[in-house]
């Protein structure tokens, strides 16, 4: 089994649709560290299970310096933008989005 995992660091604001009172419904914004782990069995025709950039583009090109409302149909919590990035990337298998320092939320499929 081969695993390969990409740290990415992004800039970007988003406020959460809560159904409780919390700062966090007003516009604010995060230094975002997301960690891309992705596995295969096989390795494609260039010898990868992904190229790095390609996940790089994926996740940084679509959401650095972006408003997260803006860009993905959803609550951007940090729950909700680990799913989204994995199913986004046929071979990922988790997803962890650091918001900020001792917060981090984890999707595996």
């Amino acid at each position: 089994m081969y695993i390969v995992t990409k740290r990415i660091e992004i800039s970007a604001c988003h406020r959460l649709d809560l159904d409780y009172p919390s700062k966090c419904t007003n516009l604010h914004g995060h230094n975002w560290i997301i960690t891309v782990t992705c596995q295969s069995e096989t390795l494609n025709a260039n010898g990868m299970v992904e190229d790095f950039t390609a996940i790089k583009e994926m996740v940084q090109g679509r959401l650095d310096h972006a408003d997260l409302n803006a860009v993905l149909p959803f609550n951007p919590t940090a729950e909700n933008i680990a799913r989204w990035i994995c199913e986004q990337i046929p071979t990922c298998v988790r997803v962890d989005v650091q918001e900020s320092e001792g917060n981090v939320a984890s999707y595996l499929r």
